[in-house]
C-alpha cells in the first residue's frame, strides 16, 4: 500500500458513503473520494433515462473492469414542474426504492459508494437517500469541489471579495423572486439554469446585474462554454449550466 492509499483510507464493510465526485473533472476528486471509488464493494449512482449519467462518467478512469456497480435511473428530472404532486410522488417514490435497495446490499455487509455530482449536501440528490438511511447505518458523508466553484475557477472571475456576502439561487425560482433576491446580492450564482436561460436572463437584467454577469456551460468538462451572460439570447442553456455575478467588495 503506498502513503497516498494510506492517508486517504479503504471502505469499510456495511457503510454507506456519499462522495463528492466534483464538477466533472476526475482530477478534481479528492484523495478520500478517489479511494473509496475503487474499494468499495459497489459502486451505485443516478442517471437520467438514457443517459449514462455524469457522476459515473466522472469517475469512468477510476473504476476497473468487473467492479460491482448499480444503476438507479430517474423516472422524470426536469420535464414536469418540481411542485407538481406527479414530480413529488414519482421522486419520492423513486428514492424510497433506491433507498430500499442500498439497504439490502448494507444489511449484507456490502460498502456502498453513492455517487454525488459537486458535493453531496449541496442540491445533491444523494441527500434524499441520506435522509432515509442515515439513522441506521453507519454512513460517511465525503465532501467535492462544488459545481459553482468548478465553474468560477474556470471562468476566471473571483466570486466574492472583502465583505461581500454571496447568494445561490435556483433558477426553478419565479422571475419576480429572482429579480428580488438579485436586487440585495453582492455576489450571486443561479444553479439549475437549463431551460430557465431566457428568464434568468432577463431577471438579472431586470436587477442591473448583466454587464458582469458570466453564463458558464458544463464547466470542467470537455464541452466546456464561457459567455458573458448579455451574449446569450438562446432561450435554453445546457441541463449543466449556471450563472456567475462577481462580487465587487473591497480590494487591497
Amino acid at each position: 500500500m503506498s502513503a497516498l492509499d494510506d492517508l486517504a483510507g479503504a471502505a469499510k464493510s456495511g457503510t454507506l458513503y456519499g462522495i463528492g465526485v466534483g464538477p466533472g473533472d476526475v482530477r478534481y476528486l479528492t484523495l478520500r473520494a478517489a479511494a473509496l471509488v475503487q474499494t468499495v464493494d459497489l459502486v451505485a449512482y443516478f442517471a437520467k433515462r438514457d443517459l449514462a449519467g455524469n457522476a459515473r462518467r466522472i469517475v469512468a478512469p477510476l473504476l476497473s473492469a468487473g467492479r460491482t456497480e448499480r444503476r438507479f435511473e430517474y423516472p422524470l428530472t426536469d420535464e414536469v414542474p418540481a411542485d407538481c404532486a406527479l414530480y413529488r410522488d414519482e421522486l419520492g417514490r423513486f428514492y424510497r426504492d433506491a433507498a430500499n435497495a442500498i439497504a439490502g446490499e448494507l444489511r449484507l455487509g456490502r460498502s456502498v459508494g453513492l455517487l454525488a455530482e459537486g458535493d453531496p449536501f449541496f442540491y445533491g440528490s444523494f441527500m434524499h437517500i441520506w435522509r432515509r438511511l442515515a439513522a441506521d447505518f453507519p454512513t460517511e458523508v465525503v465532501p467535492g469541489v462544488t459545481g459553482m466553484s468548478g465553474c468560477w475557477t474556470r471562468a476566471n472571475v473571483p466570486i466574492t471579495w472583502g465583505d461581500d456576502s454571496l447568494v445561490v439561487l435556483p433558477g426553478t425560482l419565479d422571475e419576480a423572486k429572482l429579480v428580488e433576491r438579485l436586487r440585495f446580492a453582492d455576489a450571486a450564482v443561479v444553479m439549475k439554469v437549463g431551460r430557465h436561460l431566457a428568464k434568468v436572463r432577463r431577471a438579472v437584467a431586470t436587477a442591473g446585474l448583466l454587464a458582469r454577469a458570466v453564463y458558464v456551460e458544463r464547466g470542467t468538462m470537455e464541452e466546456e462554454r464561457i459567455r458573458p451572460l448579455a451574449e446569450c439570447g438562446e432561450s435554453e442553456g445546457a441541463y449543466f449550466a449556471m450563472v456567475l455575478i462577481p462580487g465587487e467588495g473591497r480590494r487591497v
